[in-house]
């Protein structure tokens, strides 16, 4: 069940992502995937802050933060 969690939960942050940082899209299936290895990044970032999330919102927040930093990474590595 937690891997049903982590995939909506991933397709969502992914899209918010995309909506934060507008732009050209990279299509549903890369956004499930970005906001998937966000919910990665976040986590690390977070945890460097010592924050951890205690819920879902939290959680899909952590995700949203992670997806946000590797869209901006990959577009400054793109110039």
């Amino acid at each position: 069940m937690d891997l049903i969690w982590s995939i909506l939960i991933g397709a969502l942050a992914g899209w918010l992502a995309g909506q934060v940082m507008k732009g050209e899209g990279y299509g549903a299936l890369k956004n499930i995937l970005l906001g998937m290895v966000g919910g990665v990044v976040g986590g690390l970032v977070f945890g460097l802050l010592g924050i951890a999330p205690t819920n879902l919102i939290g959680r899909l927040l952590m995700a949203v933060v992670g997806a946000v930093v590797l869209i901006a990474l990959a577009r400054a590595l793109r110039k």
